[in-house]
């Protein structure tokens, strides 16, 4: 039976991709592990790696095609001592796989999310493992290979049983082979919700169009980064209720400590300091202690329950051409400032060139949004959901401040933290920010 090869969810919010470019043509052998095609994905392209073995049959959508909608047929694969030309045959008449609900997709954060909303096959799948064949998608095998767990073992409750993210959970190396779970009807598609006025109101592209003079704009289309930004912020807006809560910080301590530490750095072999820690380094090491500090605003929505975080993963905004990532520095508590200020230096310059993978933009649950090197006093951001927080960071400078009568220059800046109302209140959010400012102002207490 030919092999169906999907167009694949690489990335939390994607919906569609781009088929870039084909790395194989047809009638070209392929092994498990080979790269078929580069993929491009609202925030990056990507290489997609085979899973299965044998001869490209027949490819279904062309390099160069856009918008191709996730779990779309792309291609076949003709198994080992199967006819060629009758795949291939047979594929031509296939009709593409039934694209997820938007909604639903964008509902769900994990990776997997666009695979687990796909509709369930009629009938229950072979197990994972006992055709000889274990069908798992890129990530599940990451996870699977980091954990030392035999895909075998596990049934799959993705598209035609394939072996997902979710499937892992709970897993343990050594177990042994599950029956596949039954078919389960395709969930409801979600409606995101809405405000009936903005809805009413927000005029089409057509409309806009109509308000200004012909010729006196140029029309620049939208890139999938572009579109998935623009609407999970209104959904953020939509759907998380807010609060903001601002305060100001004193530098002046910070400022000389950051100035010994990067005195004591020392030199690699081209005699360059080994790391050079600047002031969102410290902002970032004070935000993972005061979520240790304060655990209870270390937490995530999860519609139902909320989640607690026992590590400190803090996301930091990165500006690239034509839109933003936010990659996470992981359990940020435990990390050295010189160890945040060159993993930092990394993951901004794998954004830029767009070669971040998604496990190192996905998760956290705050992020630091930082606009002071561009003269910016004070702003607000808007929560990246899930997360439910976000520190918005203003312009450190000098400021006239009155202390026991006197007007003293100090070197200050401005944050302002939105808080997601449904996991803090108001009294937890500003423990929290002052918890966050004890560590910025007695930086000492960062390095102990």
């Amino acid at each position: 039976m030919p092999i169906e090869i999907l167009m694949p969810a690489l990335s939390p919010t994607m919906e569609k991709g781009n088929l870039a470019k084909w790395l194989k043509k047809e009638g070209d052998t392929v092994k498990s592990g080979d790269v078929l095609a580069e993929i491009e994905t609202d925030k990056a392209t990507m290489e997609v790696e085979s899973i299965d073995e044998g001869i490209l049959a027949k490819i279904l959508v062309p390099e160069g095609s856009q918008d191709v909608p996730v779990n779309q047929l792309i291609a076949v694969l003709a198994g080992e001592g199967e006819d060629v030309a009758a795949a291939a045959a047979g594929a031509g008449g296939a009709k593409p796989a039934a694209a997820p609900a938007a909604a639903a997709v964008a509902a769900a954060p994990a990776v997997e999310a666009a695979a687990a909303a796909a509709p369930a096959p009629a009938a229950a799948p072979a197990a994972n493992g006992q055709g000889g064949r274990v069908f798992a998608s890129p990530l599940a095998r990451r996870i699977a290979k980091d954990k030392g767990i035999d895909l075998a073992a596990l049934a799959g409750s993705g598209p035609h049983g394939r072996i997902v993210a979710r499937d892992l959970e709970g897993a343990k190396p050594g177990a042994k082979p599950a029956a596949a779970p039954a078919a389960a009807a395709a969930p409801a598609p979600a409606t995101a919700p809405a405000s009936k006025a903005a809805v009413a109101s927000a005029p089409g592209a057509e409309q806009v169009k109509a308000m200004f003079e012909a010729g006196s704009y140029e029309e620049v289309q939208l890139d999938g980064m572009r579109k998935t930004i623009a609407r999970r912020l209104v959904e953020s807006e939509q759907v998380t209720p807010t609060f903001f809560l601002t305060v100001d910080c004193d530098l002046d301590d910070l400022m000389v400590l950051r100035e010994q530490v990067n005195a004591n750095a020392g030199k690699d072999k081209d005699g360059k300091p080994t790391y050079r820690v600047s002031v969102n380094d410290f902002i970032i090491k004070a935000m993972a202690l005061a979520l240790q500090k304060v655990p209870a605003a270390n937490a995530v929505w999860a519609e139902d329950r909320v989640l607690r975080m026992k590590h400190s993963d803090v996301g930091v905004a990165v500006a690239i051409d034509g839109g933003l990532y936010a990659p996470i520095v992981k359990k940020a508590e435990q990390k050295t400032l010189s160890t945040i200020s060159n993993e930092m230096r990394d993951l901004a310059g794998r954004a830029r060139t767009k070669k971040l993978k998604p496990d190192e933009y996905s998760g956290g649950s705050t992020s630091v949004s930082n606009l002071g090197m561009m003269g910016i006093r004070n702003f607000t951001a808007i929560i990246n959901a899930p997360q439910s927080s976000i520190l918005a960071v203003g312009a450190s400078e000098q400021r006239a401040v009155v202390r026991n009568g006197e007007i003293k220059a100090v070197m200050q800046m401005t944050v302002t933290m939105t808080c997601d109302h449904r996991v803090m209140d108001g009294a937890l959010g500003a423990e929290l920010l002052s918890a966050f400012k004890g560590f910025i102002e007695k930086p000492m207490s960062m390095l102990v």
